[in-house]
């Protein structure tokens, strides 16, 4: 569906909507969340489908709801999201809605500055060059602000770079770590869930995990603070 509107909100869009629906505005994610969240992000799942697919969800919930049972993952929602998308794709028109940033060009350069430093301070050798690329794009910040979709582009490719070198540096026992978490929060809800859902859930997880484990930063626009 093109470049969805309201783009670089999809990740707080989410958790709040999620949050409301679930009646407990404190209520925090985990990374199987955040994880499945990206996967949507990634797969071009529009944000309206999400929101409607939280609602449905709860909707169902509600009418079944059993004493002391909670909705404690938005992984309950993930078949209601992928109908939804399904059905907005049917109806869509053709080309897609272009989105403002919310945020300014200083704040994405600052975003670009602050990673390639984040990226210097790990002192991972092999990632010397993303740095680098990063501190390209910074000074570039006024065309690429045009552009931001490509921009978007770029540093998926850069962080796909990031991830290899992450996930090559795991040792044994840390990759088994991380798939025993992954596991233990993946095992209710593995259900409801297709086999493709999963491998691409898994995928964002682990990718996730071993960056934070190298205290390495998220590249992508979304991630902007």
């Amino acid at each position: 569906m093109g470049w969805p509107q309201n783009y670089f909100n999809y990740f707080t869009e989410v958790e709040e909507h999620f949050q409301k629906a679930r009646g407990t505005g404190l209520f925090l994610l985990s990374p199987l969340d955040w994880a499945l969240i990206e996967s949507w992000k990634n797969a071009g799942i529009p944000l309206l489908a999400v929101i409607r697919g939280i609602d449905l969800s709860f909707e169902m919930w509600r009418t079944k709801k059993r004493r002391g049972r909670e909705v404690n993952s938005l992984a309950y929602c993930s078949q209601a999201v992928l109908e939804e998308a399904e059905r907005l794709v049917e109806g869509a028109p053709a080309g897609g809605v272009k989105a403002e940033a919310p945020f300014t060009l200083e704040e994405v350069e600052g975003h670009l500055r602050r990673c390639a430093a984040e990226i210097r301070t790990a002192g991972i050798g092999e990632l010397s060059g993303v740095a680098e690329a990063l501190v390209g794009l910074a000074s570039e910040t006024a065309e690429w602000y045009e552009k931001l979709e490509a921009l978007e582009n770029r540093l998926t490719g850069l962080e796909d770079r990031m991830i290899a070198v992450a996930r090559a540096a795991q040792s044994e026992e840390e990759a088994m770590s991380a798939r025993e978490e992954l596991e233990r929060q993946l095992r209710p809800h593995r259900g409801k869930m297709t086999a493709p859902q999963i491998a691409m859930l898994e995928k964002q997880f682990l990718d996730r995990q071993s960056l934070e484990r190298l205290n390495l930063p998220r590249l992508s626009l979304f991630y902007l603070r």
